[in-house]
């Protein structure tokens, strides 16, 4: 009941995107499933991981080589069954996990590769959008009268008012 109201709570609210309410859980697990796969096969990239699994390795095949004959699990004399069952195991699910954590990553490099496509297409819009302005300021700037010139036309005024005077 309780959650019955949290999910149509959730649904009725107006401050997420549509799409983003009421996300079926379907996507949810798979995404927390490949976040649980993908911390997996990080851990079995680690030193700790193959030091853990050689230690785990070297004791299997002391106790059952060393231990009375009564109380070993697997014989090393037909070639340590078990051990070899359990790391053929270890590795087929070793191997799926591993690619699936690649595909996970590929994925997530493809939408940063857009991403920075985008945003470079941006900046040289932005770069191509400030050059056209400063060759417009910089056109406007010569169509602009200098100090020279102004000071000059000023002179020439101030001539002609000056030969005005003296012919009257």
């Amino acid at each position: 009941m309780a959650r019955d109201r949290s999910s149509r709570r959730s649904d009725s609210r107006l401050d997420s995107p549509r799409g983003l309410r009421g996300t079926p859980s379907l996507f949810q697990s798979r995404d927390r499933f490949g976040r649980f796969t993908e911390s997996i096969a990080r851990g079995m990239g680690t030193p700790w991981f193959l030091f853990g699994l050689s230690i785990f390795v070297i004791l299997w095949m002391i106790y059952n080589t060393l231990a009375p004959e009564g109380i070993r699990f697997d014989s090393a004399a037909i070639g340590f069954t078990a051990l070899t069952l359990i790391l053929s195991l270890q590795a087929s699910y070793a191997a799926p996990l591993i690619l699936l954590a690649q595909n996970r990553q590929d994925d997530r490099d493809r939408v940063q590769i857009e991403q920075d496509r985008q945003r470079a297409e941006r900046n040289l819009n932005d770069t191509e959008y400030l050059a056209r302005e400063v060759v417009a300021l910089r056109l406007a700037m010569k169509d602009l009268a200098s100090k020279d010139f102004i000071r000059s036309e000023l002179r020439s005024l101030l001539e002609e008012l000056d030969e005005k005077k003296s012919s009257d």
